[in-house]
């Protein structure tokens, strides 16, 4: 378990992180999300002790990381794939990894194995390595110490589709087993697919947070019709607000009220449903029209 209270960091006048508080529960994998510049990645280097916090607190499986013996073995860790010494081979990267954590030889093959890189992939410097490759062998050094909690920033960058589904699998496959998945990512449809409960975060404060299927089912409903202005004026005259999608609306109403405007004002609908299906892009960026980066220049 990973709980997050009250935590901030300041850099002189500005405010990368706002009193942020969250839980990322065993046996779940949370998403964590914004736009860029939103705190997110100041957040996660704070988890794992690379940035000192102005206030608040973090404790990863109960303790602040500061204070774990060893730390790979609890913690495993991704923030980014391009870190790596390019001059070593993808085993010297993780067996430097295996003797530091004192686990057994093996662990290095088991690992490699794990993570999809051949005895060949293996032995080739990290220089020679695709983005994929590389984000495989920074999963295998999260993942090489057996640890309860995983904390991946990106870590489908440069995976191909079948890579992707291979990251979807293991993850949720952790998850399952009882670990704590923390999971920032820019592809919202893998974190859509995989997430169990949401954190949204923009200008450094929590702007959203809950099961994703709660989440999403507050999006209100998705309408589709020929004649989508005539709708969305009846719905005005009600006092309901919606938001064109491609073709058609979201309406910040329950199914019931949309279909009775609907036949008030003899519209034919072609679809009518919850807008949980309508996905997770179109909620984060009403959550965050006003945070994202591009907006808060603006």
């Amino acid at each position: 378990m990973i709980t997050v209270e009250s935590l901030t960091k300041q850099y002189g006048g500005f405010t990368a992180v706002d009193d942020v508080t969250f839980t990322a529960e065993a046996g779940r994998v949370t998403g964590f999300l914004g736009p860029n510049g939103a705190g997110k990645s100041t957040t996660m280097r704070i988890m794992v002790g690379l940035t000192r916090p102005s206030s608040g607190t973090v404790r990863v499986t109960g303790r602040d990381y500061h204070d774990l013996v060893n730390p790979g073995l609890e913690v495993g860790v991704l923030l980014d794939a391009s870190a790596q010494h390019a001059g070593r081979t993808g085993r010297e990267i993780l067996t430097i990894a295996q003797q530091t954590m004192g686990l057994p030889r093996t662990s290095v093959a088991e690992t490699l194995g794990r993570v999809g890189l051949t005895e060949s992939e293996a032995g080739r410097r990290v220089r020679d390595y695709s983005l994929g490759m590389r984000q495989r062998l920074g999963i295998a050094t999260a993942l090489i110490g057996d640890p309860e909690v995983l904390i991946l920033d990106e870590p489908a960058n440069g995976l191909d589709p079948a890579g992707i589904r291979w990251m979807r699998d293991l993850l949720r496959g952790f998850a399952d087993q009882g670990g704590t998945v923390l999971l920032s990512s820019h592809l919202l449809h893998e974190i859509e697919v995989i997430a169990d409960d949401l954190v949204v975060i923009g200008q450094g404060r929590i702007v959203a947070q809950g099961t994703k299927k709660s989440l999403l089912a507050a999006a209100g409903t998705l309408v589709r019709t020929d004649q989508p202005d005539t709708l969305a004026r009846a719905l005005h005259e009600a006092g309901v607000v919606t938001t064109p999608v491609d073709g058609g609306l979201r309406v910040d109403a329950e199914p019931e009220l949309v279909g009775e405007a609907a036949l008030r004002a003899a519209v034919p609908l072609r679809e009518l449903r919850a807008a949980d299906g309508a996905g997770l892009e179109e909620m984060f960026l009403e959550l965050t029209a006003e945070t994202a980066r591009e907006g808060a220049a603006a």
